[in-house]
């Protein structure tokens, strides 16, 4: 959006803050995991105990506090076989369904999602050498998914406020977020 004085520009920049410091984080505490386990085998002929389960854990939260920063900006991974022949006046439409939809995907998985994690807790799943449960690293992984339910619904409604006329600039159909496919052609 282009007023980013606006409450829900404030609140969308702060999340996306938060989210991205997170995954900084655990990225970092995964390289450093690495590191110490390589140092430790290579010049001490020590292993660092539970280091595999550590980068594991550290791997799925990355992806998971990515991932509704990646639903927000629609940076996955997409197939753009009908944009050259779609009408630009309906792409609103075309990407308010494509939203909805995933939106309705990802709140059907939410709960599935949460009931494994709270199973985890009930029989006391454990990763296999550190004993770290596994229910909390599930629990994430169900909230970031509602949280991506929720982003993917809110670009819907702007994708519909859009082209509705209701909104003029800033949403996700303004210049800075098209890409027109004529530049495409001549940029290749």
């Amino acid at each position: 959006m282009a007023d980013r004085t606006a409450p829900v520009a404030k609140v969308g920049n702060a999340l996306e803050m938060i989210l991205e410091g997170l995954a900084g984080i655990a990225l970092l505490l995964m390289m450093l995991i690495t590191a110490v386990d390589v140092i430790g085998r290579y010049f001490f002929g020590l292993s660092l105990t539970g280091s595999v389960e550590l980068t594991q854990i550290m791997l799925a939260t990355v992806v998971f506090l990515a991932f509704p920063l990646v639903c927000w900006r629609e940076e996955h991974v997409s197939i753009d076989l009908l944009d050259t022949v779609f009408p630009r006046g309906l792409v609103w439409l075309r990407q308010c369904a494509i939203n909805l939809l995933c939106t309705a995907a990802l709140w059907i998985m939410t709960p599935t999602i949460w009931g494994l994690a709270e199973r985890a807790f009930q029989w006391g799943d454990t990763t296999e050498y550190l004993r770290i449960p596994t229910g909390y690293l599930i629990g994430v992984i169900a909230v970031m998914t509602g949280v991506a339910a929720l982003l993917t619904l809110v670009r819907a409604l702007l994708y519909l406020l859009e082209g509705m006329g209701l909104i003029r600039a800033g949403g996700p159909l303004s210049e800075a977020q098209v890409h027109d496919p004529e530049d495409f052609q001549a940029n290749v």
